[in-house]
């Protein structure tokens, strides 16, 4: 890829520093110093390229240049790198083990790490913030458009593949727990007041196995883009989320079927919307 820099008093210039597979190559060769055939090593690999492939579908739905496509998809490809240090090392997903994305942050800028995977320097204001940010339990604070643009896509992109590993890995692997396990227990009132102003959920207000299955549903309150919320549309994401789990205790049932109302309702009036691209 070509890409045209204009700079005032500075000659024109071009660059092909942005190359994907090479980034990919790098990310494989990082990899090899973690134990892959470890399941959740595994599931975050899996992870890092359905988050790369649902920035490229995003962005190619939002019509954005080539240049931001490619970059969104370094972003995805980038975004957990700090992850699989926490795993090595605390064996833990828990944001109370490690910072992953403050981790990521640094062994890529602050170490340099973010030389083996793109060359040329230009993006890299965006791609610190957006990766810093990625995990945030808001979004506050950026002012440049482009990168509160990107920080937004990854949020999305993260949450989009975060539908099909909650539909497609077990729920042992993310819970500990069997899913009858989770179904027998109850939704937490704090946690599900929390869902009802249509907030996220806290990772620290988390206390039964449903407050955590449902701060996984809490997600869809933080999706960005039209596009996004289309691709969960068009994959059903969340009635199959909800229909999971075996819902045995009663009082489950009945706090999942206002849940599942309330989903609902969000993302048809959210795709309603002319005030979001």
């Amino acid at each position: 890829m070509k890409i045209q820099y204009k700079k005032t008093g500075v000659k024109d210039r071009e660059t092909d520093k942005m190359d994907l597979q090479h980034a990919k190559t790098e990310f494989e060769r990082y990899l090899d110093g973690y134990d892959r055939e470890d399941d959740k090593v595994r599931l975050k690999i899996v992870h890092t390229y359905g988050v790369t492939r649902c920035s490229r579908q995003i962005t190619e739905r939002m019509k954005l240049s080539r240049e931001d496509q490619e970059l969104a998809q370094l972003i995805g490809l980038l975004h957990d790198i700090g992850r699989f240090e926490q795993l090595k090392r605390f064996d833990s997903f828990e944001p109370d083990t490690m910072d992953h994305a403050g981790f990521g942050v640094q062994i890529l800028f602050e170490e340099g790490m973010i030389r083996n995977f793109v060359e040329e320097d230009t993006w890299d204001d965006v791609i610190r913030t957006a990766i810093a940010r990625h995990s945030d339990f808001r979004l506050e604070g950026i002012p440049d458009e482009r990168t509160l643009m990107h920080a937004r896509i990854i949020r999305d992109a993260d949450k989009l593949d975060n539908c099909r590993v909650k539909l497609e890995d077990t729920i042992e692997t993310m819970l500990g727990v069997s899913a009858k396990e989770v179904g027998r227990t109850v939704i937490s009132q704090e946690v599900l007041e929390q869902f009802r102003r249509k907030e996220s959920i806290l990772s620290s207000m988390r206390r039964t196995r449903m407050d955590y299955w449902l701060s996984y549903l809490a997600y869809f309150f933080d999706i960005n883009y039209k596009a996004s919320m289309e691709i969960i549309r068009e994959n059903d994401y969340v009635e199959r989320l909800v229909r999971r789990i075996p819902y045995s205790n009663p009082t489950a049932q009945e706090q999942m079927a206002e849940v599942e109302e309330m989903l609902r309702e969000y993302v048809e009036s959210f795709s309603m919307r002319q005030d979001i691209l």
